[in-house]
């Protein structure tokens, strides 16, 4: 496997990495479809740990299945494939070597109490990741939330034992908890806000969310406007986040979010196309369809990425 110029490009970013975090990196980069193109699109099924099997699986039963997932994800040309211990550990034998692998090590559920604190359990270990011959380690941390402290200490350490063992970092970063609001959450300050504190962890690859043009934090917005930072349209907002995170000297990829129609997910992907991110993480959106309109779907994704479209 040759890394394209683009892809070497991407990897001379990481200039504090050694060279097994980076190797991983190119796998993920020079996979599928997309490969040595600098975007990405990777399938992550870890909504049954978040919402349950019934409102995750229950629109396409096969999905239940976990080799699904892994068919799929190889099927359509994806990047990689994440999800938590068990659904990996139950496809890996069958499917080894055929699609890089992310393992979430932390996972939260819909059955807590509302009163409980934002934050997640940690499932699974760096171990598991080198065990299943993974390319990546994923988890979550939620800016804005009393446990936002003790998440980001955890991440850090797993953080910090991955890349010893030559294994990259994806860190999803999702504003939520006692110090946002609701319209908050996907207010485009504290967007770019938690995927800089993404990087600032260590993140190889940032997972978070599209905003809207809400400015939550006061002295924020000053500035904002003040300075006439752009974020009126949906590309702006993307490049302000990829901006964000080291002027987009890091890979910055974006959710799909709750099940849509197919038009609404194509005009996400040109935005972020066009506001220079690096693809789509897109789960719901995909296996909650049939098989057959979930590749038409992510393929159409792969020619909106290689500017077919």
């Amino acid at each position: 496997m040759k890394a394209t110029r683009t892809v070497q490009k991407i990897l001379s970013w990481y200039e504090g990495e050694n060279p097994g975090v980076k190797a991983k990196l190119c796998q993920m980069l020079m996979t599928g479809k997309l490969g040595g193109t600098g975007k990405m699109i990777i399938l992550p099924v870890d909504q049954g740990f978040e919402h349950g099997p019934a409102r995750s699986f229950g629109p396409n039963p096969p999905a239940y299945d976990p080799h699904y997932h892994y068919q799929m994800a190889i099927d359509a040309g994806l990047n990689a494939y994440a999800a938590p211990l068990g659904p990996l550990e139950a496809g890996a034998d069958t499917f080894a070597g055929q699609i890089p692998t992310i393992l979430k090590l932390n996972s939260s559920n819909s059955l807590l109490s509302g009163t409980a604190g934002k934050d997640q359990a940690i499932t699974a270990s760096v171990d598991d990741a080198l065990r299943l011959g993974c390319s990546a380690i994923g988890f979550t941390i939620y800016p804005g939330s009393d446990c936002s402290l003790d998440m980001f200490e955890e991440i850090v350490e797993l953080r910090r034992e991955a890349a010893a063992v030559g294994i990259a970092t994806v860190i999803w970063s999702y504003p939520r908890g006692e110090g946002i609001t609701k319209e908050g959450e996907l207010a485009i300050d504290v967007g770019a806000y938690a995927a800089h504190m993404a990087a600032l962890l260590g993140a190889h690859i940032v997972k978070v969310k599209l905003t809207t043009d809400h400015l939550m934090q006061p002295e924020a917005k000053k500035v904002y406007e003040e300075k006439g930072i752009d974020v009126s349209t949906l590309p702006a907002r993307v490049k302000h986040v990829v901006d964000s995170c080291f002027a987009g000297r890091r890979l910055v990829v974006f959710s799909g979010g709750a099940a849509k129609g197919a038009d609404a997910v194509y005009e996400d992907a040109r935005a972020i196309r066009d506001g220079g991110g690096n693809g789509s993480i897109i789960g719901r959106n995909s296996f909650q369809r049939s098989r057959e309109d979930a590749l038409a779907m992510l393929g159409k994704l792969v020619e909106i990425y290689k500017g077919k479209d």
